[in-house]
């Protein structure tokens, strides 16, 4: 994004200096000098609304793509705690199991 700005910046300073020297240096009628200066300021606002309709594009772009990593990272994140889940609740069973079987062991010998 600095070097967005930066750019920005050098376009609108360009603009205002080179129609500056321009009236500086214009030989011409005082109404053909308003005239020049009009469509100076004119192309300078234009260059800024394409500019930032461009930085616009920009940030929108990559937080489209900013938004669709994080979604991938979550789903993924989802995923791998679901298969963790799964392995604690395999252990559990089997400890279960196993517990069952020593307290039946365990029934057995005090009977």
């Amino acid at each position: 994004m600095s070097d967005n700005g930066n750019t920005f910046l050098g376009v609108l300073a360009g603009t205002a200096i080179g129609a500056a020297l321009g009236i500086l240096f214009a030989p011409d009628r005082g109404s053909e000098t308003r005239r020049r200066i009009a469509e100076e300021a004119a192309h300078g606002r234009d260059v800024v609304v394409d500019r930032a309709s461009e930085i616009r594009n920009n940030i929108g772009n990559t937080l489209a793509n900013q938004k669709g990593n994080l979604e991938d990272q979550v789903e993924s994140i989802v995923s791998n705690a679901s298969y963790k889940a799964e392995d604690v609740i395999t252990t559990l069973e089997a400890k279960l199991k196993d517990l069952k079987q020593k307290n039946k062991n365990l029934q057995k010998k005090t009977s």
